[in-house]
């Protein structure tokens, strides 16, 4: 089905649906979705019907499936890997009389949900009238538990609120496995999930009093996951109860009588377990435990619980906007969602939808490191530390697909759910090797941000010294252009497998000089990986003497060795439809022209900001600028950090529009088949990196704070070396201060300075003059329909 661009009422701390739009269906599936990085649930309505996309998902399980090829080649990868929709716990299906409530039958009289971000709960108010005309109001509400991550839980009540007297109802409680899913995307859109018909083999099925579960196993992977509910019923009369289980099925049946202006409460527990190695009769075992003891503290406490963690998180996580409240609603679910999608990952992938739908397979990308991490260091920074744990506990795999292609050290895969190679097309998929600096920035980022000399012992240090092996095996010197990395993609999709691509070479010549200081720091580590001083000496080399492909005529850096020579797009003939290009244009076309997917170098400019002047930034900013199209949710952020460095602030404004409403505004129109993580997490980067002009280049906070004209004070804080900073931003001035923590030095706008427990008020500088910059045609920011393709 079409997608539609949803329209939501401004409020700071809320996200509310009023009515029913069947045209934004899907997408409000997706937003309303609520996970806690082991358990992800869409927003569909407990009724089951209407819906798009349902989804129930456990971080890290999936089916295999062959990956086919028209013609095979060495190297290529042979199993994809997709996530599966689980058993379903959040039906609770209404009958009122013998009349199933469908928001699509009957009269919705009145009908509201709210996704409330401070308490992390989805709330859901709905009066409805049968086709016989009894009218019932129905409460929800509905968590996935912060504090306990095997643990969902629905409150459910409804009320007989017509004066026809007394009322029959009955309510079904359901664990339903093997659902039927449709990928809720259209045509042949490489983006959207592998269909998967009834991926999960029932093993063990159990159910008495108020409780069940079910336990299966997929076909291929030969995972095994289980699924548990139980119940507290409150009702007001005459009821009847009921347990059944079978194969794919576990239903609890409750009817009861409500006389006139009554009520009944059904409160629903879910608990979710998986396991590689575990029997049935121990997940069982599992999910049963969990259930007794979530049970026992009650869906109030369980509440109580779910404020608590997010009061501690958006302590330090809240942005607060001056002067958009359409923006600040935008950015606050955006952090709520990244907040979900890694708190209690612990050891397992942050995928690039997080757990709120099927896209991209559910697979984790190099999104995770690069835009995902970078935000939860400052915010969250267990979660990082868990992260990269699960980075480093598939080293095997990614030593084992480096000797596969040649190559030493690690190469970790472009796509993937356990860490095996699951992108079937090579240049886009493993040609793009800059995930592995990726993975070693965001090591080293987290290293300087936490002092964690723990994790870097036993984890960090191996992680950059098997990267830094790729790189340094991957690479050539050659007599007129130093080190040489060909052959490579950079995160620009439209321009694959080529030479010397800037943003992959200078990413590598961190990840060599940071591998190189860590097994000074780490000699034990050095040790036991066998790191020579002759193979250090060669990453420095490497690393003093990497190609940076420069155009003296134009006065830019190539994005890749020749690109600005390069036949130009003709970007006027370029109907509106016919983007994204990928979907209407043969590759072949695309890689030769001079027209960029996402930020690129661009991206180099932010990220590797320490080895370009302003000047440099300034001119090849303006230069790519003007042929970057977006088709990637991945752009807009980068774009705005660097318009904001570059002295361009209203278009990053615009652009931060663009990547914190890219799913409320569905501006991709793809937002029903899962959330863009990684441009929400741009939400939070723009603020801070973009108009904040923070850096963290060598373990230093760097600022040059300046706001946009439509922005009064823009506030932020960050965790850093075991203090708390807040950074106040106003038209004239910034001010930081210590929340927690030690004095701590910092510099603003080149200067350094010390803050302490004080309010330390310092100046902001005008922006610097910039001639305008242009973006090919229909492709200015998207937002709020702004004459944007879309």
């Amino acid at each position: 089905m079409t997608e539609g661009r949803p329209s939501f009422p401004i409020e700071p701390w809320s996200l509310t649906e009023i009515g029913l739009d069947h045209a934004s269906l899907g997408v409000h599936e997706s937003v309303f979705a609520l996970a806690n990085g082991h358990i992800g649930m869409r927003g569909s309505f407990e009724e089951g019907e209407p819906i798009v996309v349902p989804g129930t998902y456990l971080n890290g399980f999936f089916e295999e499936r062959p990956l086919p090829y028209a013609e095979a080649g060495y190297g290529f990868p042979e199993q994809g890997q997709t996530v599966v929709n689980v058993t379903d716990g959040k039906l609770v299906r209404l009958l009122v009389g013998d009349t199933p409530l469908d928001l699509d039958y009957g009269e919705v009289v009145d009908h509201r949900r709210t996704l409330d971000l401070r308490r992390g709960v989805l709330r859901r108010v709905t009066e409805w009238r049968s086709p016989n005309g009894r009218t019932v109001t129905v409460t929800s509400t509905r968590l996935v538990s912060l504090r306990r991550r095997s643990i969902a839980a629905i409150e459910y009540s409804v009320e007989c609120s017509d004066d026809r007297g007394d009322l029959y109802v009955a309510l079904q409680s359901d664990l339903l496995a093997n659902e039927p899913v449709d990928s809720g995307t259209e045509g042949d859109d490489p983006r959207a999930a592998a269909a998967l018909r009834r991926p999960l083999v029932n093993e063990l099925a159990v159910g008495r009093g108020q409780r069940a579960v079910l336990v299966h196993r997929t076909r291929r992977s030969r995972l095994r996951m289980a699924a548990g509910m139980d119940h507290v019923v409150d009702v007001p009369d005459t009821a009847t109860q009921d347990m059944e289980a079978g194969e794919d099925l576990a239903r609890f049946t409750l009817a009861a009588r409500l006389p006139q202006g009554s009520s009944l409460k059904l409160v629903k527990y879910l608990s979710y377990g998986w396991s590689s190695r575990r029997s049935a009769a121990a997940l069982r075992d599992q999910v049963e435990g969990a259930l007794a003891t979530a049970k026992l503290a009650g869906f109030e406490r369980l509440m109580r619980e779910q404020k608590e963690v997010l009061d501690h998180h958006w302590a330090l996580a809240d942005v607060e906007i001056d002067g958009d409240g359409e923006l600040q609603q935008a950015v606050r679910v955006g952090v709520f969602h990244v907040l979900q999608a890694g708190l209690r990952a612990e050891r397992q992938p942050i995928p690039a939808k997080g757990l709120t739908g099927p896209g991209y397979d559910g697979h984790t990308f190099w999104d995770t490191e690069t835009y995902v991490l970078p935000v939860l260091t400052y915010i969250a920074p267990d979660a990082v530390r868990d992260a990269l744990r699960w980075r480093h506990s598939t080293l095997d795999l990614a030593r084992s697909r480096a000797r596969e292609l040649g190559r030493q050290g690690a190469a970790f895969p472009w796509r993937t759910i356990r860490g095996e190679e699951t992108s079937g097309y090579w240049p886009a998929g493993t040609a793009a090797f800059h995930i592995n600096a990726d993975i070693a920035d965001a090591v080293v980022r987290y290293v300087h941000a936490t002092q964690d000399e723990e994790f870097e012992r036993d984890f960090g240090a191996e992680l950059l010294v098997e990267t830094a092996r790729l790189w340094a095996s991957l690479g050539h010197f050659d007599a007129e252009d130093g080190f040489r990395i060909d052959g490579v993609t950079g995160p620009d999709e439209y321009t694959a497998v080529v030479d010397n691509n800037v943003y992959t070479n200078l990413m590598a010549q961190r990840n060599l000089r940071e591998a190189a200081a860590a097994v000074e720091r780490q000699p034990d580590v050095a040790g036991r990986l066998e790191v020579t001083e002759e193979e250090v000496a060669h990453w420095q080399r490497a690393a003093r003497l990497m190609r940076v492909p420069w155009d003296p005529r134009l006065g830019v850096h190539m994005q890749s060795e020749a690109f600005t020579h390069h036949e130009e797009w003709d970007f006027a003939a370029t109907p509106p439809d016919r983007y994204p290009l990928l979907l209407h244009y043969p590759y072949f076309e695309i890689y030769r022209k001079q027209v960029v997917k996402q930020a690129d170098l661009v991206m180099a400019l932010h990220l590797r900001g320490d080895a370009f002047t302003h000047e440099e930034k300034v001119a090849d900013f303006a230069y790519y600028e003007a042929r970057t199209v977006r088709d990637s949710s991945l752009s807009a952020a980068q774009q705005a950090v660097v318009a904001a460095e570059t002295g361009h602030l209203e278009l990053a404004y615009d652009y931060w529009g663009e990547a914190a409403l890219t799913d409320l505004q569905n501006l991709h129109g793809n937002a029903g088949h899962g959330l863009h993580i990684a441009s929400l997490a741009g939400g939070w980067m723009i603020a801070v990196a973009g108009f904040g002009g923070m850096r963290d280049h060598d373990g230093r906070l760097l600022f040059s704070p300046r706001l946009p004209s439509r922005i009064d004070r823009l506030r932020f804080r960050l965790a850093y070396q075991g203090r708390c900073l807040q950074v106040t931003i106003e038209k004239e001035r910034t001010t930081y201060c210590l929340r927690d923590g030690e004095p701590l030095d910092v510099h603003h706008h080149g200067r350094r300075v010390t803050v302490g427990d004080a309010d330390l008020v310092l100046d902001n500088p005008p922006a610097p003059e910039v001639a305008p910059v242009s973006q090919p045609p229909g492709a200015a920011p998207r937002r709020r329909g702004n004459g944007r393709r879309d």
